[in-house]
């Protein structure tokens, strides 16, 4: 009889089973990089589509803000409904804010709105509408002289030309006005001043009080006139004075010629006579109809639809563009730091 042996059985080593176990169940880790790893990748996916979406946003922000700002890109709404089709129009030129060479109602920029306005064959009148309270003699000069030259050059076609007042119309301003063939406002409106200034400051006695030593050199013995850290000289300040008066001469015999036809032809040309109205003074735009300043009351519509009898306007006015005058005013303001201490110590004539 055969014995039978119970087979040996080895028995499992508990540590290789146990690392058995761990290998087999290291997927979890992986698992977890995996989505860690996708997270990742989906929050800078994220964070570029958001960046992408500001970025677009900013860029259509911008174009929005310089299509508002560039008349060029955008219709400007006036207070008139503004037609700008090829039929028979009323041209209009805007003569807004301070009158300067660096400004927006600078001799440049209305001259050449009044030459297009000339130019097109559908113009059957022009209104000058303005809303200034002056600046620089030399620039209304040129304007008020370009109005009298396109007025002769285009006489067989009889163009009028009518200067409309808003809310001021002062020194300058008002020769400018003073070469329509007729001027209207609202009985509101401040019309006149029709003088001029030169303004400065005088710091003698505070710089005294300081103690501080001044020091100005100069090449040319009135060089350095009306330098406020300085006393004033009666001789230079007759020579000034002087100058003041010749300025003023002329605005007064400009705006005696401007304003003679229309007043003649109302049998109201005496009322130049009123030395009141080259005082400085300003008066409404009803008060102005009263003293021969203004031929009467109106809109630029009014004058359109009731006097020109052409009722839609074109507005001929250049407008600038903001990006080449942010351009400029930087150079000017840098150079005009750079020359400072080379500038005249003079006021603003006005």
């Amino acid at each position: 009889m055969t014995d039978i042996q119970p087979k040996d059985t080895e028995p499992q080593n508990p540590t290789s089973t146990s690392w058995s176990g761990m290998h087999t169940d290291d997927s979890w880790e992986r698992d977890i990089l995996n989505r860690l790893a996708f997270a990742t990748l989906n929050e800078q996916r994220r964070a570029r589509r958001w960046g992408i979406f500001f970025k677009v946003l900013g860029l259509v922000y911008l174009f929005l803000l310089l299509f508002l700002l560039n008349p060029d890109w955008s219709d400007w709404t006036l207070e008139e409904d503004l037609e700008t089709g090829g039929s028979k129009h009323t041209a209009l030129v805007e003569v807004q804010g301070i009158i300067a060479a660096d400004a927006d109602a600078s001799a440049d920029q209305v001259i050449s709105g009044l030459r297009a306005a000339f130019k097109d064959e559908n113009t059957v009148g022009v209104i000058v509408r303005i809303n200034s309270p002056g600046g620089s003699p030399v620039q209304a000069g040129y304007i008020n002289d370009e109005i009298n030259r396109l007025r002769d050059k285009h006489k067989d076609r009889k163009i009028p030309i009518y200067a409309v007042v808003t809310d001021i119309c002062a020194s300058g301003g008002y020769y400018i006005a003073s070469a329509a063939d007729e001027i209207y406002a609202d009985k509101a409106s401040v019309v006149g001043s029709i003088g001029v200034i030169m303004d400065s400051f005088g710091f003698v006695n505070a710089i005294d009080k300081l103690g501080v030593e001044r020091r100005l050199m100069t090449a040319g013995e009135h060089k350095g006139f009306l330098d406020p850290f300085s006393p004033t000289k009666p001789e230079e300040v007759k020579h000034i004075q002087g100058l003041l008066d010749d300025i003023h001469q002329q605005f007064i015999t400009t705006v005696k010629q401007g304003r003679e036809k229309s007043l003649k032809a109302k049998d109201k040309l005496p009322l130049l006579d009123n030395p009141d109205l080259f005082t400085g003074l300003v008066w409404t735009g009803e008060q102005a109809v009263k003293i021969g300043l203004v031929d009467g009351l109106g809109s630029s519509s009014y004058v359109a639809r009731e006097l020109i009898k052409v009722e839609k306007i074109k507005n001929f006015t250049i407008q600038p563009n903001y990006l080449d005058r942010f351009a400029e005013r930087l150079g000017a303001t840098m150079a005009n730091i750079f020359s400072k201490p080379f500038q005249p110590h003079t006021g603003t004539i006005q």
